[in-house]
């Protein structure tokens, strides 16, 4: 049973691999800390906070789903930064792989739980 924003698949999926994606960039060059570093950060973080923004406001069904879309806009914005990363050899293509199939994976279920959503009025 779902009962918290920390109980869906997607949000911890996506918190691991913001997590993930956070440890990686610490060993990109100090040059890119105010650019590629961050932007990718923080578009990686931003999807499962938007998640559990949403969940905090999921009885107003519009409301949740644009949490939602701003989620998958995020995803997005994620596999762009990775391809950056992979273009300047901060990473390598196994990582790059492994990292966007992740991505994907998220995205699609972000997807399907937009489309599935049904809020119930109390």
């Amino acid at each position: 049973m779902i009962k918290s924003f920390k109980d869906l698949e997607v949000y911890k999926e996506s918190y691991v691999l913001a997590t993930e994606i956070f440890r990686l960039t610490r060993k990109f060059p100090k040059e890119e800390v105010f650019s590629l570093t961050s932007q990718l950060v923080r578009a990686s973080r931003s999807v499962p906070a938007n998640i559990s923004e949403g969940w905090a406001k999921r009885n107003y069904e519009n409301t949740f789903k644009q949490h939602l879309i701003h989620a998958l806009g995020s995803n997005a914005e994620v596999e762009t930064w990775l391809t950056f990363a992979l273009d300047c050899d901060y990473i390598d293509k196994n990582t790059f792989q492994k990292l966007t199939g992740e991505n994907s994976v998220i995205g699609r279920k972000i997807t399907k739980l937009h489309q599935n959503w049904k809020s119930h009025e109390k």
